[in-house]
C-alpha cells in the first residue's frame, strides 16, 4: 500500500524528537476503513526494528472501554498497569491515585503505546506515559485538534491511490482475472474508493466467485457494498453516526442525495436548510466523528468536499431508514434551485450579458450565493478579466455537479431548471468541448422543452445548443436534424426582442453547421442574414458576433483582405464591450489571417494576446490551438527550438483535456 510516506515520516519524527519530558504522540486520522490500525501496528514494528524500545509495545482499543459512548479512563489505566506487570489487587482504587501510580510506573520506561479509536485528545492525555523516551501512536476517525502546539504529529491518511489499491487487491486475492481484465480491475478499484476495508470485501467477493468474469461481478459487488456496507467497518460508522446531534445526522443523511460526487459548504447549506452557521457546525461535527474529511476543502478553489463511495452508501442506508417522507424531495428541489441560480450567475459573469431563455432564479431562502463578484463592478480591466476567469473556473470545477443536477431536476419534473442549466453548461462547453456529459445535458434540455410544450423559445434554443456538440463530434446528420427542427419552430415565435434574437441565433447556427460541412460560402450567407436580423432589432452585440462569424467564414473561403477587415472590426468591438472569451478568439482568428498575409510580427502579437486570454480561462482547446499556431509561426521565422516548445505544450494540453 502507499503508506510508505506516512511510515517514514513517523520514523523520522521519532528520530528528531528532542523533548525528554513528554512522549512523542503520533496521530493517525481518517475515516473508518482506511487501515489506520494496520498502519499503527506496522509503525510500531518498524520502531522496534530501528530503535531499542526495551519495555515493549502496549496496545489498547479505547472503544472496548466505552459505555454509552463515554470512555472511562480509569478502566484503561487499570489495563495498562496490568500490562506493565502491576498485579490487579495492587492497582489503586481511586482515579487520582491510579493516575499517579501510572505516572510513576512509566517515568523510566521506553515503550510504544498504541491507542486505537480515540475520539478526543482529552481521552489520550491521561494515558500518556511519563517518560519522554516513549512513543504513543493514536488512531482516530477524526482529527484530534486539542493537543497543545507541538505535542503531537498528525499523520492524516488519504485513501489509497489506484496503484497502491491495485497492489493491495492483488495481495488480498491471487487471481489471474485481475491481470487478464485490467479495465474491470480498475472498475473494482474505483468502486472501493481507496478504502482498504472495501478492497478486502472486494477480494473476498472475487475469491467466492471463481468462475465468473470480473466484469460480471461488478454489479453484484456494487450491490453488496451499497446494501450491506463494508464488513468490519459498518459498526464503527454506525457508532459514530449514533453519537451525532440531530442536525449533523440530518445533514449526513441528505449528503447521500447530493447530485455529483462533491459538495461545498454553500451547497450543503442549500440541501440541509440548516443555515450557513448551522451547516458549518454540522460539517465540523461530521469531521470530528470521522464521517467526513474536511482536509479536502483547501484542495480546490470552490472548497469541494466529498463522501467516499462506501461512506456515501452508508449515509444512504441511514437516510432510507430514518428520513421523514418528503424531506429528501424537498431538500433536493431546494438544492436544484440554488445550484441553477449559482450557475446562472457564473454564466453571466463569465460570458457577460447575452441571450438566455430563462431569467435569473430568485435567491433560495437564507442560503447565500457563492462568493463570485460581478466583473461589471470592477475598477479596471485586469480585475474585470480575473473576475470573469474566476467564474469560468467555478463552472469548470462544478461541472460534474451541474451535469448531475440536470439529471436530478429532470427526474423531479423541473423543466424550467433543466432548460436554465443548459445555458451555463453551454458557456462552459465553449472552452471545454468533448467532455462526457455535455451532450446529455443538452439532450435532456430538449426533452424538458418538449415535455413542457408551452415555450417555443425553449425549443429553438435547446435544439441549437444540442446541434453544436453533435457536429463537433462529427455527428453531422444528427446535428442537421436538430437545426432543421429549430428552424421549423421559428414560426411559433412572437415578435419580442428576445424571440427575434432567438430567430437570428438559429440562422447563425445553421451557418455554423454549414461551416462544419465545409460549405463556407453558404455559412457566410447565413451569417450575413443573421447580422441583418440583429441590425433590425436592434441588437449591437449580435451584429458584432455575426461580423466575427463572417470574418472567420471569409478566411476559410480565402478572402483574406475581407476577413482582415471584418475580424479587425469585430476584435475592436469585443475589446470595447469587454467580452473576454471573444477577445481571445477574435485575436486568434485575426492572427491567423495576418500570418497568411505574411505579416508575421503582427500575427505574433495577436497570438500572444489569444494565449493570455486562454490561460486566464484555462481553456484547453484554445491553449492547444494557439500553441500549434505559434509553433507554425516560429518555424516560419526559423526559430526551431521555440517551435518545438510550443508543439510540446500543445500536445500536453490536448492530452490533459482529452482532446484528439
Amino acid at each position: 500500500m502507499n503508506r510508505d510516506d506516512e511510515r517514514e515520516r513517523a520514523l523520522q519524527s521519532v528520530g528528531h524528537w528532542q523533548s525528554r519530558t513528554r512522549p512523542l504522540v503520533l496521530v493517525l486520522s481518517g475515516p473508518g476503513g482506511l487501515g489506520k490500525t494496520a498502519l499503527a501496528a506496522l509503525i510500531a514494528r518498524a520502531l522496534g526494528d530501528r530503535y531499542p524500545f526495551t519495555d515493549g509495545v502496549l496496545s489498547v482499543d479505547l472503544d472496548e472501554f466505552r459505555a454509552d459512548s463515554v470512555l472511562d479512563p480509569g478502566d484503561v489505566l487499570s489495563q495498562l498497569l496490568e500490562s506493565l506487570d502491576v498485579a490487579p489487587e495492587q492497582v489503586q482504587a481511586q482515579y487520582a491515585a491510579r493516575c499517579r501510580q501510572y505516572w510513576n510506573r512509566t517515568s523510566d520506561v521506553k515503550l510504544v503505546l498504541l491507542l486505537d479509536n480515540a475520539r478526543y485528545a482529552s481521552e489520550v492525555i491521561p494515558l500518556l506515559p511519563a517518560s519522554g523516551s516513549s512513543v504513543v501512536i493514536v488512531t482516530s476517525h477524526g482529527p484530534l485538534r486539542d493537543f497543545e502546539a507541538g505535542a503531537a504529529v498528525e499523520l492524516a491518511l488519504p485513501p489509497l491511490d489506484e496503484r497502491a489499491a491495485t497492489e493491495l487487491l492483488e495481495l488480498i486475492v491471487r487471481d489471474d482475472r485481475l491481470a487478464a481484465d485490467p479495465e474491470a480491475t480498475r472498475a473494482v478499484i474505483r468502486l472501493c474508493n481507496g478504502l482498504p476495508a472495501a478492497l478486502h470485501v472486494a477480494g473476498r467477493w472475487v475469491r467466492t466467485h471463481r468462475l465468473r468474469p470480473l466484469s460480471r461481478l461488478l454489479a453484484d459487488l456494487r450491490t453488496e457494498l451499497d446494501e450491506k456496507g463494508v464488513s468490519g467497518v459498518e459498526r464503527l460508522w454506525d457508532t459514530a453516526y449514533d453519537d451525532l446531534s440531530p442536525s449533523a445526522a440530518l445533514l449526513y443523511q441528505l449528503l447521500a442525495h447530493h447530485p455529483g460526487e462533491t459538495f461545498t459548504l454553500h451547497s450543503a447549506t442549500a440541501l440541509s436548510g440548516l443555515g450557513l452557521e448551522g451547516c458549518r457546525d454540522a460539517l465540523e461535527e461530521l469531521d470530528r466523528a470521522g464521517l467526513l474529511d474536511l482536509r479536502q476543502v483547501a484542495l480546490t478553489e470552490a472548497g469541494q468536499m466529498r463522501l467516499p463511495g462506501p461512506l456515501r452508501a452508508h449515509a444512504l442506508r441511514r437516510s432510507r431508514r430514518e428520513a421523514v417522507e418528503g424531506d429528501v424531495a424537498e431538500a433536493e428541489m431546494r438544492l436544484v434551485r440554488w445550484l441553477v441560480r449559482q450557475a446562472q450567475l457564473a454564466d453571466r459573469f463569465t460570458a457577460g450579458p447575452r441571450l438566455t431563455v430563462v431569467d435569473l432564479l430568485d435567491p433560495v431562502g437564507d442560503v447565500p450565493d457563492i462568493p463570485l463578484v460581478d466583473p461589471e463592478e470592477a475598477v479596471d480591466d485586469g480585475a474585470r478579466a480575473e473576475r470573469a476567469a474566476r467564474a469560468a473556473r467555478w463552472l469548470e470545477e462544478e461541472r460534474h455537479v451541474l451535469f448531475a443536477c440536470s439529471r436530478l431536476a429532470y427526474s423531479r419534473g423541473m423543466d424550467t431548471e433543466v432548460v436554465a442549466l443548459s445555458e451555463p453548461v453551454w458557456t462552459h462547453a465553449l472552452d471545454h468541448p468533448q467532455q462526457s456529459g455535455v451532450i446529455e445535458v443538452f439532450r435532456r434540455a430538449v426533452d424538458a422543452a418538449v415535455r413542457h410544450g408551452g415555450n417555443a423559445g425553449w425549443l429553438v434554443r435547446t435544439r441549437c445548443q444540442l446541434a453544436r456538440p453533435l457536429w463537433e463530434s462529427e455527428e453531422l446528420d444528427a446535428a442537421q436534424e436538430q437545426i432543421d427542427r429549430a428552424i421549423s419552430a421559428l414560426e411559433l415565435l412572437g415578435g419580442s426582442p428576445r424571440e427575434r434574437i432567438l430567430a437570428a441565433s438559429a440562422v447563425e447556427h445553421r451557418g455554423m453547421l454549414k461551416g462544419a460541412r465545409g460549405d463556407w460560402n453558404g455559412a457566410l450567407a447565413d451569417f450575413t442574414a443573421a447580422r441583418d436580423r440583429h441590425r433590425a432589432i436592434p441588437n449591437p452585440y449580435g451584429v458584432l458576433l455575426q461580423t466575427y462569424r463572417m470574418g472567420e467564414a471569409s478566411a476559410k473561403a480565402d478572402s483574406l483582405e475581407a476577413a482582415h477587415h471584418l475580424l479587425s472590426r469585430a476584435h475592436s468591438g469585443f475589446v470595447e464591450e469587454k467580452r473576454e472569451r471573444l477577445i481571445g478568439r477574435s485575436a486568434f482568428a485575426l492572427a491567423s489571417v495576418l500570418h497568411r498575409l505574411g505579416r508575421l510580427e503582427d500575427a505574433h502579437e495577436f497570438y500572444q494576446k489569444a494565449l493570455g486570454q486562454a490561460e486566464r480561462r484555462r481553456s484547453g482547446i484554445d491553449l492547444a490551438r494557439v500553441h500549434d499556431a505559434l509553433a507554425e509561426l516560429e518555424t516560419a521565422e526559423g526559430h526551431q527550438d521555440q517551435a518545438e516548445e510550443h508543439r510540446v505544450a500543445a500536445r500536453n494540453f490536448r492530452s490533459r483535456n482529452g482532446l484528439g
